[in-house]
């Protein structure tokens, strides 16, 4: 399966092993609750899925890599108990709490969430004094004399052992306990996730035109070269830097995070191209509806491969702007309820601190228990700074008191208004202009709305603030897309 399918086989597992029946316990007991076992390649997004799962499902998260733990650490450390049986006292061996399991309670403690994921990563490379205690932790969920909470699902994961040298292969036994899901790369998998998390335009586009470049694992003489999904979202994450900072990303940066010599020199020489696209075409002046009638025909005569890399440029400036927008409106809305109660308050500023502090508590629990999710954190820190306004307005003009606090709300409010609307202008003038410079059968058209529909952010701005354009085009251009595939169906039969 893919990552996107075992995302959600995972995700229904969970919903399965948490379901109660109506005295309120658990359906499955937890001895009958196999733990997930991800078995796959190194850097396909087993750990990136788990903590979307955490984060989308509103459990807690507690991981652990187990290639580092002892038995010691693992199960506890002995001490001696004194215990009375049958009025004679012995000296008994007892067990302090495992760091593990002790992990789950803390984030218990201080999140307040009660279930939650236990991961454990590289499962298959633990030490070979831990290895005979995991039979029983796999059946029972038990570390030395500590068992793991009920309502937590253990997942676990590991690499096949052709990537590890440090794998242990389980033997039947084991593997008996496990409910295995064995994960391959899958790109298209990957480029829908990539959309969301906004990757850079230049490895979409180029990983569009070069699919065996996603993923590779391959043993040469001069030794192991190898592309993995993490190193193109880690190497995205350093190009958005690097520009923003005016640093080369030459080849010695590349080779940090692609380790192919062929891949690099490729990749390299497109990147070279994409910054030269960018500074001949200003995506920007196109979205702001000044491109030219010369650059239309420029474009319309350009190769497919630049063709696509503009296509991308222009998408995720306009998926940038939405996100500022979405990111903005979620922060008014995490605002008002503390506005509303201010209201009627004869202290308006603590009224605001107040709900302000609840906010931040709710969201302090949430990451101790690893499921706050990125948006929300941001969407808390920018609903931070708008409190801060109305609390300086309040101190500033204290004879308007709440009214003065609800005039900061009421300009943000507005100023999403103009920012919304500058973003469906953009989103305007980007079908504008790949209409006329891409003609209305282009699969750059194509690429463009299939980006819009599967990137959430996008799919929800335009749920809330619409585009026509966008309803128009990808009404026209899917049923296009089904006609194709019912010819091809077609003809397969002989028809």
């Amino acid at each position: 399966m893919n990552i996107a399918q075992a995302k959600q086989s995972i995700k229904d597992t969970i919903r399965l092993y948490l379901k109660k029946d109506e005295l309120g316990d658990y359906i499955l007991p937890m001895v009958r609750q196999r733990p997930v076992f991800l078995l796959g390649a190194p850097g396909i997004g087993k750990t990136a899925i788990i903590e979307q799962i955490a984060a989308e499902m509103g459990l807690a998260l507690v991981s652990y890599s187990m290639t580092h733990h002892t038995r010691q650490s693992a199960l506890g450390l002995p001490f001696i108990e004194k215990k009375d049986y049958g009025g004679k006292e012995y000296s008994v061996s007892e067990y302090t709490m495992s760091e593990i399991i002790a992990s789950v309670y803390d984030t218990i403690e201080e999140s307040g969430i009660k279930e939650g994921i236990l991961f454990l990563d590289e499962i298959n490379c633990v030490s070979e004094t831990l290895y005979p205690s995991m039979l029983q932790f796999l059946q029972y969920k038990v570390f030395g004399r500590h068992k793991v909470p009920d309502g937590w699902v253990v997942v676990t994961a590991g690499n096949p052992p052709e990537y590890n040298r440090m794998v242990r292969e389980f033997d039947v036994v084991t593997m008996d306990r496990l409910k295995l899901m064995e994960v391959e790369a899958d790109k298209k998998a990957w480029m829908e996730y990539a959309l969301k998390q906004q990757v850079h335009p230049a490895i979409l586009s180029y990983l569009e035109l070069k699919d065996e470049h996603f993923y590779i694992m391959e043993l040469t003489e001069a030794g192991r070269e190898y592309v993995t999904a993490r190193g193109w979202e880690d190497l995205s994450r350093i190009l958005k830097a690097c520009e923003e900072e005016g640093i080369e990303a030459d080849e010695i940066l590349l080779r940090q995070y692609l380790h192919h010599d062929g891949v690099v020199r490729e990749f390299s020489a497109f990147y070279e191209l994409y910054r030269k696209y960018e500074k001949d075409y200003s995506p920007a002046k196109i979205l702001k509806g000044e491109g030219t009638e010369m650059m239309v025909e420029r474009v319309s005569a350009a190769p497919f491969d630049e063709r696509i890399l503009l296509a991308g440029m222009l998408c995720e400036r306009v998926e940038s702007d939405m996100q500022h927008v979405l990111l903005g409106m979620d922060a008014l809305g995490m605002i008002k309820p503390v506005i509303v109660s201010a209201a009627g308050s004869p202290d308006a500023e603590g009224g605001i601190k107040k709900g302000m502090e609840a906010l931040n508590v709710r969201h302090e629990r949430m990451d101790a228990a690893g499921a706050l999710k990125e948006e929300e954190r941001r969407a808390g820190r920018r609903a931070g700074i708008i409190a801060e306004k109305m609390i300086k307005a309040l101190r500033n003009d204290p004879a308007r008191g709440y009214e003065a606090a609800k005039a900061v709300y009421n300009e943000e409010l507005k100023l999403l208004k103009e920012e919304a609307e500058d973003v469906r202008s953009e989103l305007s003038s980007m079908f504008a202009f790949s209409e006329a410079a891409f003609g209305e059968d282009g699969q750059e058209l194509l690429l463009l709305t299939s980006r819009l529909t599967v990137n959430d952010a996008a799919a929800r701005f335009i749920a809330v603030f619409g585009s026509e354009d966008y309803s128009r085009l990808s009404s026209v251009l899917m049923v296009r897309e089904r006609g194709e595939q019912l010819k091809d169906e077609i003809k397969n039969l002989g028809l």
